[in-house]
């Protein structure tokens, strides 16, 4: 029975990253392709191939999810917890993904282990989630907003006597590389996370010790959140690329680059796993304020920040049903 819900654990965190990519695959993308430096296929082969590259390089973020949010018990109750997050974490990825709502994957993923280790009354790790999630939760939109305006605001008086079709084709060339960057940060938090509970989830099951990341579970996790990229997310890349703010080369460029920076800086200086989604749609804000505030389209944004603050509190709820549905059929 373990050994079935080991496989079991593995197969579903792999599917939760395969969702991962398709439903973040629009934070990556959707700047360039709605400028037009970027074809939809070229982006998404860009971003599937970066997001194998970041998802490879660091193990922090990782750490901190395998050992970071909750203490499940060395036996099947502890395996349906793990479990449990996870499809509380699926199903809200694929309901905010069919209403193209750019939540965040990460805090679906930390709330639905919260819920699960809740409902099976085990040590929730409070000051950790404190530290490393709400508060980094709540810091890389504000950041990102911030030093996004600040960037823009730079580059428009950088460039304030050039030709703004000459601008805009400089720009539209350096895309490619901000795009990049931003899907190396994406495998760089993200797929980390799925790493994260693998290693959980073999840790309960006394198949590894300490809480490293076999190559193995590297390579299954990135192969799987590359392939979901390449997916593709279309409903969620109209949303942040054209319905937030009609976007110009330059911003794309400076809300990419400011995305990426945040999310560098959170992975390998915090081992804080924080929000893609949220850090690139505040950056998209920050540009877009910019140029005046009613540019933004407030109501859109609204919606999106309504599914930021939903997400932990209905993951939770989601995975602890799971859990209880789970440990009636493993009794």
């Amino acid at each position: 029975m373990e050994i079935a819900l080991v496989f079991a654990v593995i197969a579903i965190a792999l599917a939760f990253d395969y969702t991962n990519g398709f439903h973040d695959a629009a934070n990556a993308i959707a700047t360039s392709v709605s400028t037009r430096a970027l074809t939809p296929r070229v982006a998404l082969c860009l971003a599937a191939v970066m997001n194998l590259a970041g998802a490879l390089v660091s193990e922090g973020v990782a750490g901190t999810i395998g050992s970071g949010i909750i203490t499940p018990p060395d036996s099947p109750r502890g395996m349906a917890m793990v479990l449990a997050g996870l499809l509380g974490a699926i199903i809200w990825n694929l309901a905010t993904w069919w209403f193209g709502l750019p939540s965040s994957s990460s805090h679906a993923l930390i709330g639905g282990l919260i819920g699960a280790g809740a409902a099976g009354s085990v040590t929730v790790h409070w000051s950790v989630i404190t530290g490393k999630v709400l508060i980094p939760m709540v810091l890389s939109p504000l950041i990102g907003f911030g030093l996004a305006y600040g960037v823009m605001v730079g580059i428009s008086w950088l460039f304030r006597r050039s030709s703004p079709q000459r601008v805009h084709r400089g720009f539209r060339a350096g895309q490619s590389v901000s795009a990049a960057a931003l899907a190396f940060g994406h495998g760089l938090q993200d797929a980390q996370k799925t790493m994260g509970v693998i290693v959980l989830a073999l840790v309960t099951a006394g198949l590894h010790t300490g809480h490293d990341v076999p190559l193995w579970v590297k390579l299954a996790a990135a192969g799987a959140i590359a392939l979901g990229t390449y997916s593709g997310g279309w409903r969620i890349m109209r949303t942040l690329g054209r319905r937030v703010i009609t976007l110009d080369p330059a911003r794309g460029v400076a809300a990419d680059t400011t995305a990426s920076t945040v999310l560098y800086v959170m992975a390998i200086g915090m081992h804080a796993p924080v929000s893609t989604t949220h850090t690139i749609s505040s950056a998209i804000m920050g540009v877009g304020a910019t140029r005046r505030l009613s540019a933004v389209r407030w109501g859109v944004a609204g919606n999106i920040v309504t599914a930021w603050i939903l997400t932990i509190p209905m993951t939770a709820a989601l995975a602890a049903l799971a859990y209880f549905l789970l440990s009636m059929a493993i009794r």
